[in-house]
């Protein structure tokens, strides 16, 4: 009798369920993000009515038989035939819909769903729109599609008036929901610009992403496109718009993986996988991550096994030929490799130029928090100074080297205050949030006062083991009057035969690619050089901020005829004070003495060293 009423069970599963089910038993190829996802709904199924959120199966499944019912798919191969929802689209369409509160309203307030290319996530999202719009019972309902620009934010909404345009399914061809008086679509041709439900008086409009639109109400806001937003200031706009709606509202964000250098997209692609995982807890929002895993990255364009992970559509609506064409093409070409791998399977990679192999950045980073400082004191350390120009970053980096040899760095940023929301868009990085978050520091006034800094200096030589600061000698005057407003001793070398001076020692630190032949500084082609061995070696850790891994993207070199290389900062894509200092700080670290029988002239010449490394790196 048991074993009959689980069989019974089994076959009243829900379809979203059903899948989530399979995902974990591994009845078909998924990553442990995707696996993550389903583990949470069943998890969720166990205990999450002791927090107030309800399953109902029916509400799923009203939403999963509307898109066959009511839509016909208009582009691709299977264009002209009902809208059957993928697997994956129909767990996460289940999900969306079928969890409420004990109020009745939808559970989630924010969704966000990130795939490769081609996986049909705006279809999806333009259908859930069109569903919210006029078969959910919602009198005036808003319907907004977002995006960073018009033309995208048009892209979804094109799939949601040409479905109103399509046949319905089972229905004569000239009929569909247009024809039917449904929907009304104002505009002529393919200059649609709004769609009304006339019934419930709502309407769907696409907006981009800084359209400012006057005390909108939204019902469901279709944000496409996550990863090419350059601030998110916008976006916040909307989700706080969504959480003042009384009953249900929800704002969907779709994506392809962000590469590491689009800030915004790649701060909520972290968020969303960390609650899919449940490292962090959020009730209110629904993540759905598809990537390959990092065991795959190395192998992913000769591991076809592995492509589903991140592509849960590859055989079904996308031919799987035609990726098998892309990685063909990417295998010859290394500027493709990078966004193939991030576009298709989901490895977050950086710009194709990123100055060092990011898989060895990345693996060298971690926290270095106020625990490890303490636990560092009384190891030699060394601070290296970037003092900004007008508005810029200054960065301050203390690098230690512990008992075993191994460096650890972490830096300090300030910046102005004013002008702050205008330089976030200009340099398409959430300053404000990483002022919240404390990773940079905002100041008073136009500029950045060099006491600051100073006093940052002056409690780092009272509480740890400073051998010396090393600095770029520009604008390096205030500096020093700064340390006397804060009372900090500090005096300059200048060569071994100088007499030394009293309190903390102030090293110079040339900045362009010049090797000077001298010994009263260090110099960036040689720091930079012992820099990138340790991040490839594995034997630096640096704090994770993302500050820091902005400047690291945003990195380029200058390079002379003997290769040495310095940072250029108006050839780089963006602020890279931090990575400036960090390589400066190495460099002190590990000494980077100038010797005299290992150059020609003035300029360095390394007879010994293999630079391939560091130049597939660069």
């Amino acid at each position: 009798m048991r074993s009959s009423a689980r069989k019974g069970s089994a076959r009243s599963v829900d379809p979203a369920t059903a899948w989530a089910q399979a995902a974990v038993r591994g009845d078909f190829v998924t990553g442990d993000l995707v696996r993550h996802a389903a583990e949470r709904h069943l998890r969720d199924l166990r205990d999450a009515e002791r927090r107030g959120y309800f399953w109902r199966p029916k509400l799923a499944q009203r939403a999963l038989d509307f898109f066959p019912s009511v839509f016909t798919i208009t582009d691709g191969p299977a264009a002209g035939k009902p809208f059957h929802l993928l697997p994956y689209q129909t767990f996460c369409v289940g999900s969306l819909m079928g969890w409420v509160n004990a109020d009745g309203r939808w559970r989630f307030r924010n969704a966000f769903v990130e795939t490769g290319k081609g996986q049909a996530k705006s279809p999806m999202m333009a259908g859930l729109g069109l569903y919210a719009l006029g078969w959910c019972g919602f009198p005036r309902a808003q319907i907004y599609s977002i995006a960073a620009n018009k033309q995208t934010a048009n892209v979804l909404f094109k799939d949601a008036f040409a479905m109103c345009r399509a046949q319905i399914p089972g229905y004569d061809e000239d009929e569909t929901l247009e024809s039917q008086g449904h929907v009304l679509l104002r505009g002529e041709g393919d200059n649609v610009w709004k769609i009304e439900h006339p019934g419930s008086q709502s309407f769907f409009l696409p907006l981009a992403g800084g359209t400012a639109q006057s005390g909108p109400r939204p019902r469901m806001v279709l944000a496409d496109e996550i990863h090419e937003f350059t601030t998110d200031a916008q976006i916040e706009i909307w989700r706080r718009a969504i959480t003042k709606v009384a009953g249900s509202a929800m704002m969907v964000m779709g994506t392809n993986t962000p590469a590491t250098s689009q800030l915004v997209g790649t701060s909520y692609s972290n968020t969303a996988i960390a609650i899919a995982k449940g490292d962090v807890k959020d009730d209110t929002q629904f993540a759905f991550v598809a990537r390959v895993d990092k065991r795959d990255h190395d192998t992913v364009f000769t591991d076809e096994t592995c492509w589903p992970k991140a592509l849960p559509a590859l055989g079904i609506t996308y031919p799987i030929q035609n990726l098998r064409e892309e990685v063909a093409t990417a295998q010859t070409r290394l500027s493709t490799a990078a966004s193939v791998k991030r576009l298709y399977f989901g490895i977050a990679t950086g710009a194709a130029d990123f100055w060092i192999r990011e898989d060895k950045w990345a693996a060298v980073l971690q926290p270095v928090d106020a625990e490890i400082m303490a636990a560092l004191k009384g190891c030699p350390c060394w601070l290296s100074l970037d003092l900004s120009q007008k508005n810029d970053l200054t960065a301050l980096t203390c690098t230690w080297r512990d008992g075993a040899g191994v460096l650890w760095q972490k830096t300090w940023y300030w910046t102005t205050s004013e002008g702050l929301d205008d330089r976030a868009t200009a340099d398409q990085a959430p300053y404000q949030d990483w002022v919240e978050a404390g990773y940079l520091t905002a100041v008073d006034g136009p500029t950045i006062e060099k006491t600051f800094p100073a006093a940052r200096v002056a409690e780092l030589a009272a509480g740890q083991n400073v051998q010396e600061l090393v600095f770029d000698p520009a604008q390096f005057a205030d500096f020093l009057e700064a340390c006397k407003l804060v009372g900090l001793p500090v005096w300059v070398y200048e060569g071994p035969d100088k007499p030394a001076g009293t309190g903390l020692k102030l090293v110079r630190h040339a900045q362009g690619t010049r090797v000077v032949f001298e010994d009263r500084q260090y110099c960036m082609p040689r720091s930079i050089e012992r820099f990138e061995d340790r991040i490839l070696n594995g034997t630096i850790v640096i704090d994770q901020s993302p500050v820091t891994y902005m400047c690291a993207s945003n990195a380029a070199f200058d390079t002379d005829g003997l290769r040495n290389r310095a940072f250029n900062k108006k050839r780089s894509r963006g602020r890279i004070d931090g990575i400036v200092t960090g390589a400066m700080g190495a460099g002190a670290a590990d000494g980077a003495e100038l010797e005299a029988d290992r150059y020609t002239g003035s300029y360095f010449v390394d007879l010994e060293s293999d630079d391939s490394d560091a130049e597939e790196a660069a």
